[in-house]
């Protein structure tokens, strides 16, 4: 219980230190799902590196999203930030397959076929403690959604 009332606390502060505000208080929001790359889903890495999501920092200060959880509500995949800080107006990628991060592309070193449902699925971005920051569901019936 104390570990669960903790997390929070060392997020916050640790933006804090950092110089940056956590997302939680900022403007990041789910920009986009490639849910359903071209062409046939082989579940090679560079396949699933084609399946993604865009976070975007609306926002006009750098945030911190280290402990920020993205998840997928479908199967439950949960993907953890660790420390990094999202510019002002800046995106981020956040790929399903395996890669090297920058502060470009993040990679969620999934190597075991798809995370987002082709079908339908639900892409959530939350605190450490589960608040959610923004969410985003899409039905289908094409490639990628903007949210």
């Amino acid at each position: 219980m104390h570990a669960r009332l903790l997390a929070p606390l060392v997020v916050t502060l640790t933006a804090l230190f950092n110089g940056c505000p956590t997302a939680s208080g900022a403007a990041v929001k789910i920009t986009r799902i490639q849910y359903d790359p071209p062409g046939v889903d082989t579940h090679k890495n560079s396949n699933l590196n084609k399946e993604f999501v865009v976070l975007k920092n609306t926002g006009s200060a750098t945030v911190a999203l280290t402990g920020l959880r993205l998840e997928d509500k479908g199967e439950y995949h949960v993907y953890t930030f660790d420390t990094f800080r999202l510019g002002a107006g800046k995106s981020v990628t956040i790929h399903t397959g395996i890669g090297n991060d920058d502060r470009d592309d993040l990679y969620w070193n999934w190597g075991f076929g798809d995370i987002w449902g082709n079908d339908a699925d639900t892409a959530t971005l939350e605190t450490a403690y589960g608040h959610d920051v923004d969410q985003c569901h899409y039905s289908g019936g094409g490639m990628a959604v903007n949210c």
